[in-house]
């Protein structure tokens, strides 16, 4: 088998493997939300958004770099990985040290016991093992090892975190330590088989891996501060239970943004070949159909939106939650929409108005969290992080405009499409008053889905007929 359809066979597999892991994490959310009180999924809430941030900052994305580093050092690559997580596992020590030595400070500003803190610490430490060896997995086109490894780590999360909160007195530390466990297993297991490949230690790599991943650290931190500061500024203003409407709510809108990711996936290298053919006029004709799909995908999720927070939910409290979705999934076709221009962005290489465009938003979610979150509460905050996503789409339009690709996308398409997207949304939130008029919506859209279904059968049968020739 050539290396082109090891790529292919590789991506369809991961793509796969990441939708069902990341569902797992989706259908044990109605189990946690009846087995934790409000207050304690608030807590771990505040968790899982510090985790992420500090993922960042600890871990440094040193994977990153494998995709030139496979290449350079194709002879000593296994000894490359080894250093990677030397380095890493020094990083961690030196963040669970320093987080140790000034606990009473990081207790106060986080609201994070340090049983806790230090659950996180040990995480991080061998988290770097899993994802260092997954990479070098993937750039060898070894999916297989790959796969498993996410599945087992899927499965035995929801496992060993139910199981842990059903027995544990403490049930939020159960499901921390359950949150945990898992990849700390398999981390040092994968460890033993990093060093076992490869064990020179070289100050070289290092030297060459911090230039690559370094750039990306802004972008990527202010990202994740975008989407996890809502919940730390819920925790420390209003408290772990508006943390936890908010929370769940957000985590209802997860299949979304999983959806945004796995079409991406398969979007970009298709984007990468028509921009080196200059086959723009071809993009934007697919962009059309490729935004109208997703628009009408993610309005019908928004119009279920109170039943899906139900049976999440589980617990008539959750429900008034329900107003954070509307603003949620107008943030997700935001997300959808600016992905598209960073693609384009990303094939010219030029990611310093990326990183600009990213820090920005996230100060502008602080500023507008810090003013409106004290008055209006948790549904402030998302309705603060869709202005986030707005202007991140205006920025990356115009920085591919600035690069001189503007031709790439229908541009007034798009932000014709966003105008009535929002409209929509509106509209919804009243249409929540009104369940029998909601129903009587859902009903006629899940009709035109069928028609549109049943009158393209055609196309979409030679689409995946064409797609099966190609990995034959």
């Amino acid at each position: 088998m050539n290396n082109d359809r090891k790529a292919l066979k590789s991506g369809i597999w991961y793509t796969v493997a990441n939708f069902l892991t990341k569902s797992i994490g989706i259908l044990t959310i109605p189990i946690f939300t009846d087995l934790l009180s409000e207050a304690e999924y608030g807590a771990y809430g505040n968790y899982v958004a510090y985790l992420q941030v500090l993922t960042i900052l600890i871990t440094l994305n040193l994977e990153s770099t494998f995709i030139s580093a496979k290449k350079d050092f194709e002879k000593d690559f296994d000894s490359y990985a080894s250093t990677m997580f030397l380095f890493s596992g020094l990083f961690s020590v030196i963040w669970w040290i320093s987080l140790n030595v000034f606990s009473g400070f990081v207790v106060s500003k986080t609201h994070i016991n340090i049983e806790y803190i230090n659950c996180m610490c040990v995480y991080l430490f061998f988290l770097p093992a899993v994802n260092l060896y997954q990479a070098k997995e993937r750039y060898r086109f070894g999916y297989k090892k790959s796969v498993l490894i996410s599945c087992l780590i899927a499965v035995g999360t929801a496992l060993v975190s139910v199981l842990l909160v059903l027995f544990m007195s403490d049930r939020l530390a159960g499901r921390i330590w359950g949150s945990a466990l898992p990849t700390v297993l398999i981390g040092v297991i994968l460890l033993l088989l990093l060093f076992r490949a490869g064990h020179n230690f070289k100050i070289e790599y290092i030297k060459y891996a911090l230039p690559i991943c370094l750039p990306f650290i802004p972008h990527l931190l202010s990202m994740t501060v975008l989407n996890a500061l809502d919940k730390m500024m819920i925790t420390d203003i209003r408290g772990d239970r508006e943390n936890a409407l908010y929370t769940l709510a957000y985590q209802c809108g997860t299949v979304v943004t999983i959806l945004v990711t796995s079409l991406n996936t398969a979007f970009a290298p298709w984007l990468g070949e028509k921009l080196n053919d200059h086959a723009f006029s071809e993009v934007r004709e697919f962009a059309k159909k490729y935004v109208l799909i997703f628009m009408y995908f993610t309005v019908g999720i928004m119009l279920i939106s109170p039943d899906i927070m139900m049976i999440m939910g589980r617990k008539a409290s959750y429900m008034e939650a329900q107003y954070v979705m509307p603003p949620v999934m107008l943030g997700c076709v935001c997300q959808f929409v600016y992905t598209m221009y960073v693609n384009v962005e990303q094939f010219t290489k030029h990611t310093v108005g990326m990183a600009i465009a990213s820090v920005s938003a996230a100060g502008i979610n602080y500023v507008l969290n810090y003013l409106l979150i004290p008055k209006h509460g948790y549904i402030a905050a998302a309705y603060t992080t869709l202005i986030s996503f707005v202007w991140l789409v205006l920025a990356h339009i115009v920085l591919v405009y600035i690069l001189g690709y503007s031709k790439t996308y229908p541009n007034k398409f798009i932000l014709g499409m966003l105008g009535v997207a929002a409209a929509i949304t509106v509209g919804v939130n009243f249409l929540y008053k009104v369940p029998i008029c909601r129903y009587i919506i859902v009903a006629i859209y899940g009709c035109i889905f069928i028609f549109a279904i049943v009158k393209y059968k055609d196309q979409i049968i030679n689409l995946f007929r064409k797609k099966a020739s190609k990995t034959n």
